[in-house]
């Protein structure tokens, strides 16, 4: 087994959420991923060590590509860290409630991902699996008016 490798990614867009590994046209009923948008130097230094790093079309013409890679959430071997951030609450999210990161409007996003390489029917790579994972929520007017400081939800 090769040495596990990681990647950190500070105040990233988070894109593509699947918290609740809801099945949809590219994913499978019960796989929880996510992609977040890399550094065009970061995302060619993880192609050359072997990454699955894909690029979003440029929006406008003569814009370059976006690069970015998905990151998968599993809790079947070793569950990733998952904190929620509002003005009232730090909230550690398991598996049955991390799927509110979903519709949750993100203000700051920083993760740790960890590799995992893979061999199927002689083709190779490194998946990411999420490690550690910080959200800021972006909250409203009323859920400021009404934060109660000293109540979790």
């Amino acid at each position: 087994m090769a040495d596990v490798k990681t990647f950190m990614v500070e105040d990233g867009k988070i894109i593509f959420r699947n918290f609740s590994g809801r099945e949809e046209q590219y994913n499978r009923e019960g796989d929880r991923n996510f992609s977040v948008i890399l550094e065009p130097e970061a995302a060619e230094a993880m192609l050359r060590d072997g990454w699955s790093v894909k690029y979003l079309k440029p929006v406008e013409e003569g814009d370059e590509p976006t690069p970015y890679i998905q990151v998968a959430v599993s809790y079947k071997n070793r569950p990733p860290r998952v904190v929620m951030m509002t003005s009232r609450a730090r909230t550690n999210l398991g598996e049955h409630d991390v799927e509110v990161l979903d519709w949750a409007d993100i203000a700051q996003a920083d993760l740790i991902a960890r590799s995992y390489e893979w061999t199927v029917n002689g083709k190779s790579g490194i998946k990411a699996y999420l490690q550690s994972l910080f959200v800021t929520v972006r909250e409203d007017e009323l859920e400021l008016k009404y934060a109660v400081n000293d109540v979790e939800e």
